[in-house]
């Protein structure tokens, strides 16, 4: 069997290692992989890369060191045509002409919502892998590279904690998260922040100022807070300037770490998880499984229909929420 595999939507630290586990799990029982350039985009123009001996079978060789790398070395980029029928047939002609049996997708729920699209004109198998920071898809406990986006925004914190105790101020740090605020509070346990606002909770500025002033009473003399982009009251830029309104008793500095979250060495956590999840991937193939993405619960793979993965809000437990709370005294 020939099997394609593509990377879409937002880059995430371990697509690359997810795609060398693909390969090589797919070599390693006798079947081929090819890698798509561009994701949607590639696939509707027919982009590969290159493999061995000016071919697009990619070999164990060809994946050789990938599992360290940021990034994604097959590229991703947007495609409306993708998102047109026509465009989904255009895909579909690409694979049959190319021999390409099966498809995995690395991505997230934009992408996934293209896959289940592209399973009304494709009839071989897809299978998802659930690449993206954001760590809001359903039915694993963790997203590739939600690992290493906290690690470069704790980093941040942690640097930015010298110049915020050597200046007696507060920052308001805002990192990703769409629709979820997985990566504002794991920053916010592991870099010991004072205060997190997410989209998961309502964010109170009187409430707010009042516990920054009792901090301050304490004896306090700087504050991080960590603003997912998604909270309700729209960032960290709107944040800061209803704070000032509000009588915040800290002087205040935003800093917005965008896309840096996305790049970076993937942490071991990340590595392994890809490794898993990627192998997992041409299981379910040769399983026959299609329309499913694979995931880890607790330290079991379980595969879940693509459309469950982007159905309702991924949860943060209200007990890890609790803890944030006992720690912000």
């Amino acid at each position: 069997m020939r099997i394609g595999v593509l990377c879409s939507g937002g880059d995430a630290p371990g697509m690359n290692a997810c795609v060398r586990a693909v390969v090589r799990s797919a070599f390693a029982r006798g079947h081929q992989v090819v890698g798509i350039r561009r994701g949607y985009r590639g696939l509707v123009e027919g982009s590969f890369y290159p493999g061995e001996d000016g071919g697009i079978d990619l070999t164990p060789r060809s994946v050789s060191d990938w599992g360290r790398h940021g990034g994604t070395f097959l590229h991703s980029s947007r495609c409306p045509e993708f998102r047109e029928p026509e465009g989904r047939q255009r895909a579909a002609a690409v694979m049959k002409e190319h021999g390409i049996e099966a498809l995995v997708v690395i991505g997230g729920d934009g992408s996934f919502r293209g896959a289940t699209a592209f399973a009304e004109h494709f009839s071989g198998p897809i299978v998802g892998c659930p690449g993206t920071i954001d760590n809001d898809l359903l039915g694993t406990d963790f997203t590739i590279g939600f690992s290493t986006a906290v690690r470069t925004a704790t980093e941040a914190v942690d640097m930015l904690r010298d110049t915020a105790e050597s200046h007696e101020r507060m920052f308001l740090i805002e990192v990703m998260g769409r629709h979820s605020g997985y990566i504002a509070a794991i920053t916010a346990l592991a870099s010991s922040a004072e205060t997190v606002c997410i989209p998961e909770t309502p964010t109170d500025v009187p409430a707010l100022v009042d516990y920054l002033r009792r901090l301050k009473d304490r004896g306090k003399t700087s504050v991080m807070m960590i603003v997912a982009e998604g909270d309700e009251l729209g960032g960290a830029e709107i944040l800061h300037g209803q704070l000032e309104e509000a009588g915040c008793p800290f002087p205040m500095r935003v800093l917005i770490l965008g896309h840096l979250q996305r790049g970076g060495c993937p942490t071991p956590e990340d590595r392994v998880l890809a490794t898993q999840l990627g192998d997992a991937a041409v299981t379910a193939i040769l399983e026959g499984k299609t329309g499913v993405m694979a995931g880890i619960v607790g330290s079991e793979v379980v595969f879940t229909p693509l459309e469950e993965t982007y159905a309702g809000h991924k949860p943060i437990a209200p007990e890890f929420l609790e803890l944030l709370e006992r720690m912000a005294v």
